[in-house]
């Protein structure tokens, strides 16, 4: 279907998203870093040695799958485990100094594909964008807490 000619603002959405992770994706090729994994880097950076109950809390996402993140990742030598000094039973998480470079690199990849995003917009069309995303967002959340 051409989007162009779509009425679906869904569709649209879903397109936008593809480029979106495909683009980041080739900008952090290089830093061993892959889709999914940008959220759990920029949750470190802001405080390191989080539980790994603390950051699938924070991402929602199931620990088993967390864990298969965080695995892939220490492979790669972009984070470490290690216990709790207090709880041996506690897996915190660090970043190695690998991954304060690819997490520098994942936000400086984020600032460029949002200012391509937004290329053109006036102040004023970048506020009201914002304000009609955080309106969709709160119209599903909605949603959520009612089934809750």
């Amino acid at each position: 279907m051409d989007i162009y000619q779509s009425d679906s603002v869904m569709q649209i959405l879903s397109r936008v998203f593809k480029l979106h992770r495909r683009h980041l994706h080739e900008l952090l090729q290089n830093y061993e870093v892959y889709p999914g994994q940008p959220p759990l880097l920029i949750r470190l950076s802001e405080r390191d040695g989080q539980s790994q109950h603390e950051l699938a809390a924070q991402m929602r996402v199931k620990p088993a799958t967390l864990t298969v993140m965080i695995t892939r990742m220490e492979k790669t030598g972009l984070l470490r485990r290690g216990a709790d000094s207090k709880d041996q039973r506690v897996s915190r998480v660090y970043l190695t100094d690998k991954g304060h470079q690819a997490t520098t690199a994942v936000k400086q990849a984020l600032r460029e594909i949002e200012e391509t995003c937004l290329k053109g917009f006036l102040t004023e069309e970048k506020l009201l964008f914002r304000r009609l995303l955080l309106q969709m967002y709160e119209n599903l959340k909605d949603i959520e807490e009612q089934t809750d």
